[in-house]
């Protein structure tokens, strides 16, 4: 019997038992990794520098990369380095640190997404009161208010997790530190009251999805409505991006935390756990810049600037 006060470190789940498949995960989730810092990085700086983007959209998606760029350094790194060298384990402390920050940085990205749904709503459903709803005050405001939110719920869910009496060893079924995982490690009913926290949750993220949904709804609505064929495509360039995102990110997310427990296996739940957390940050950039011509002349100025030196 053991309980967290005694726990000194986890062991987190393995990828491969072979050497080569340890070196493959190695290699797979440095090039992964290698693509999100430079997309990501990309935009951050393209935006910064470009004052052709300091608009409220641009800020917001320079907030999401920033996000997605932290969000993939908190799990990414530790499950190459227990690949690279064979090391399964991550302290007491450096778990906590871990499901902390993850958790922070997935609540605020959600968090960060239904601002962008709601900045889309008002340029395209209320363009007339735009510059006064979304003035570069109350972008600040409203981003501080996502980032804030996402600390207090961590604090809460961390703290909550880590109180709750351990006794089923240290054994995680995953490459990283998660609630679920943690609670698995439960020796007492103590653990309902994070289910029942997590199951509030679930349920104020999904009437947060009804609000994404019925914006979009609202939003196709009046593009629909625009009788240029050149204002309904520059209108879909700034929405779909967004919209894929969006469904990227929840659709990942609710077959990791709602799918039926008899399909639970640790390679699934990896396979998942890779899915929701390591694939958005790397594929996000790409997914906005693709249909973005703003963003893309932005980066195309910026790619000439750094590689031949052009103003």
């Amino acid at each position: 019997m053991s309980n967290g006060s005694s726990i000194t470190q986890f062991l987190l789940l393995a990828f491969a038992d072979t050497r080569e498949l340890q070196l493959l995960h190695f290699w797979l989730f440095l090039g992964i990794y290698l693509a999100a810092i430079l997309g990501n990085g990309l935009i951050i700086t393209a935006i910064a520098c470009d004052h052709r983007l300091h608009t409220p959209m641009y800020f917001f998606l320079l907030n999401l990369s920033i996000l997605d760029l932290a969000s993939i350094s908190t799990t990414v790194p530790k499950s190459m380095a227990s690949s690279l060298w064979d090391i399964r384990a991550i302290s007491y402390a450096g778990c906590v640190v871990q499901l902390f920050f993850f958790l922070f940085l997935i609540v605020g990205e959600y968090c960060l997404l239904i601002v962008m749904a709601y900045d889309r709503y008002i340029a395209i459903c209320k363009p007339l009161h735009y510059e006064l709803m979304m003035g570069s005050r109350a972008c600040v405001h409203v981003a501080a208010a996502a980032w804030g939110s996402a600390v207090l719920y961590t604090l809460l869910h961390t703290a909550n997790t880590f109180s709750i009496p351990l006794c089923q060893g240290r054994v995680l079924d995953h490459f990283f530190c998660e609630i679920p995982q943690i609670l698995k490690l439960s020796c007492s009913h103590s653990y309902l009251r994070e289910v029942v926290v997590l199951g509030v949750s679930l349920s104020i993220a999904f009437g947060c999805f009804v609000f994404i949904v019925m914006s979009y709804v609202q939003i196709f609505r009046a593009v629909l409505r625009i009788p240029s064929e050149q204002g309904r495509h520059k209108a879909f360039s700034t929405c779909l991006p967004h919209l894929a995102v969006i469904s990227l990110f929840i659709s990942t997310v609710m077959i990791s935390y709602l799918k039926p427990p008899s399909i639970s296996s640790p390679s699934l739940e990896v396979v998942i756990a890779v899915l929701y957390s390591v694939v958005p940050p790397a594929v996000n950039p790409l997914i906005y810049s693709m249909r973005n011509q703003e963003l893309k002349d932005a980066l195309k100025k910026l790619i000439l600037s750094v590689v031949f030196q052009q103003p």
